[in-house]
């Protein structure tokens, strides 16, 4: 598990990052709301990894996934998921939500490994940040010109699952294991994603 203890809040120079925000300006297929990036989770589509994403904070209620699945858009998708996470979402979410966020990214890879997997080299070496108006979780807040602060764990978890790519850690059978218990998606615990460009899939 990896915890939000190992991504503190800190400063982010906009410069010499690879900043992300809207999913039309540059960059922004790193976004989890940018299609183009579907998912074949056990026979199943998932238009974005967004999607995926709001549907596993629910593993009793297959008919909440299931509503979250058939959205056409990503947004449509996390609206779905806002009325029912007072009631229904899992009890350990905050616990659990960064682990789940990264197994979704690297289904979104294992999925669209030449097209996403291109975008995730092209960043190089630099820090990835994800430009937001309000989170400094996930993303990092303009705190004056030029400089960001924040959590910016999505950036982070998005350096990471390069470093993966490129050193081939993506072959591993291993690299898609549900991480933490209980990660169930419409009523199924074992999790095959479909590779779409190589026609393999990894578990």
């Amino acid at each position: 598990m990896i915890g939000e203890y190992d991504f503190p809040s800190t400063w982010w120079d906009a410069s010499t990052s690879v900043i992300f925000h809207k999913t039309k300006e540059e960059w922004g297929e790193l976004s989890n709301m940018c299609a183009g990036f579907p998912i074949v989770i056990n026979g199943n589509v998932w238009l974005t990894s967004e999607a995926v994403y709001q549907a596993f904070r629910f593993p009793e209620h297959p008919e909440i996934q299931e509503l979250i699945r058939e959205q056409k858009s990503p947004m449509a998708a996390k609206m779905k998921s806002k009325p029912n996470r007072s009631s229904c979402s899992r009890d350990d979410w905050d616990l659990v939500r960064i682990d789940i966020m990264n197994w979704c990214l690297r289904a979104k890879l294992v999925a669209n490994f030449e097209s996403f997997g291109e975008i995730l080299r092209k960043t190089g070496k630099s820090d990835i940040v994800e430009r937001s108006t309000k989170d400094q979780f996930w993303g990092a807040k303009e705190a004056y010109d030029g400089v960001l602060k924040g959590q910016n764990v999505l950036g982070r978890l998005l350096v990471n699952l390069r470093t993966a790519s490129v050193s081939g850690d993506v072959e591993s059978e291993a690299f898609l294991r549900p991480p933490v218990e209980n990660m169930v998606l419409l009523g199924q615990k074992r999790l095959i994603v479909m590779a779409q460009q190589s026609g393999n899939t990894l578990f």
